[in-house]
């Protein structure tokens, strides 16, 4: 366990009797700016790494994602998305080097592991194959001043258009260019209203955002007083909505949803969704106190890596990731029941505007409705309903690279790669 974030706890929890190998303590991160490289041990957080980089750096990032309490070892493994990810790729697709101990207690490195492990590893799971004890990483260069902004409307027919028309335009924008839609809804007096905010980073300066915003997407009709400039750890700070709080915050372990549960799903979105989509999805919004859709944006970087390359798969040819949740305060079993079944209900209704054949799924928003193992027993065959939608095609070879490494199944939890030989 390196941060405790797993969507389904997996990181925490089993029905059956397991064994939880703590990594909290394993948290040095050392950065070499001469190469732009960092070796981060698996147990230190997205926050510690970036409050690491900016005390060093001004011009060095790392394209990871941007809630700071994630533990780095599972967020890298699964893939890793971020603000900068169409500019410098997944947080996995920036792995140089990896340490893992291995099934008998071996600790191996890129090279003594050969390149079908290393390859598993960069987004395939890794807590399938052994414990990553750390990871180098590739750092990214950014500029000194980045922009950021956020435009909030009410969810109505022309906030539909505005939707409508960035699906077709936010993984086809300049790669420096990142604009995601998040929809929610809100208490305004007694009523409940559903809006959409378009949340953005730019990797350069408001002289040059404005003119590219007026050309791609005049639609929003983004002024230069919508916009502020600010260094890249400040712009982490800004889609935390904590924007001028001290960075000491990032080295918070403990920020997470207070006293709440959640239930999520994911989709990948390969044609432009219909307007009409939008009305019902606002009219499910209503049925709940805090529903959350998330639209990330793809291309740039991601679509010119082939999805064989490493075992993430959602490359060319996508449009945007949806992430779907939905949180309740109440512990009890019914409460449950009746937030899950509302999820459900949305994914079951987005099934023909979504990726199909398989249906893809994101393997950092697990999700154990796709399916889950029968122990250490579970065929390959078993695993093929969730495995297909995390992985695609790689999922075979994932199979007999477990096969090879941890060929008696240790290494497993209720997705885990089953061994294939």
């Amino acid at each position: 366990m390196s941060g405790g974030h797993d969507y389904e706890g997996l990181s925490y929890l089993s029905q059956s009797p397991f064994i939880i190998v703590d990594l909290v303590n394993l948290r040095s991160i050392n950065l070499n700016l001469t190469d732009d490289t960092a070796w981060i041990q698996s147990g230190a957080t997205l926050g510690e790494l970036y409050y690491k980089i900016a005390k060093t750096s001004k011009i060095h990032a790392f394209s990871a994602g941007i809630c700071p309490s994630v533990g780095v070892g599972g967020h890298i493994s699964g893939g890793g998305f971020g603000t900068i990810m169409r500019k410098h790729g997944l947080a996995s697709d920036n792995v140089v080097d990896a340490r893992l101990m291995d099934v008998n207690g071996k600790t191996l490195d890129r090279k003594t592991m050969g390149e079908d492990l290393f390859w598993a590893l960069r987004g395939g799971g890794a807590a399938s194959f052994g414990v990553v004890l750390s990871w180098k990483v590739k750092l990214a260069r950014v500029p000194e001043k980045v922009t950021c902004f956020i435009s909030q409307h009410p969810m109505g027919p022309s906030m539909n258009k505005l939707v409508h028309r960035w699906q077709s335009i936010g993984s086809e924008l300049d790669e420096d260019l990142f604009v995601r839609v998040i929809i929610d809804n809100s208490l305004e007096g007694n009523q409940r209203r559903v809006k959409s905010t378009f949340q953005t980073l730019f990797l350069g300066g408001i002289d040059r955002l404005i003119p590219l915003m007026n050309q791609k997407f005049p639609e929003l009709g983004l002024r230069s007083q919508d916009c502020s400039e600010m260094s890249w750890i400040e712009s982490i700070m800004f889609f935390n909505w904590r924007s001028g709080q001290p960075l000491e915050i990032l080295l918070n372990r403990d920020l997470r949803f207070e006293d709440q549960y959640f239930k999520a799903k994911s989709d990948y979105v390969q044609k432009p969704v219909p307007e009409n989509v939008f009305e019902e999805v606002t009219k499910r919004f209503l049925e709940q106190d805090t529903p959350l859709m998330i639209f990330e944006p793809l291309g740039g970087k991601i679509s010119k890596i082939s999805e064989t390359e490493s075992p993430y798969p959602h490359r060319r040819g996508n449009l945007y990731n949806i992430q779907y949740m939905v949180k309740w305060k109440v512990n009890e079993v019914e409460e449950m029941n009746k937030h899950v079944r509302w999820m459900r209900s949305l994914h079951d209704y987005m099934t023909p505007y979504v990726s199909k054949s398989p249906r893809g799924a994101y393997l950092n928003y697990r999700d154990l409705d796709l399916g889950t193992t029968k122990g250490i027993n579970t065929s390959f065959e078993d695993a093929r309903k969730w495995g297909e939608a995390y992985f695609k095609g790689n999922f075979k070879r994932l199979g007999l690279v477990k096969g090879k490494i941890d060929p008696t199944n240790f290494f497993r939890n209720e997705q885990s790669i089953p061994p294939l030989f």
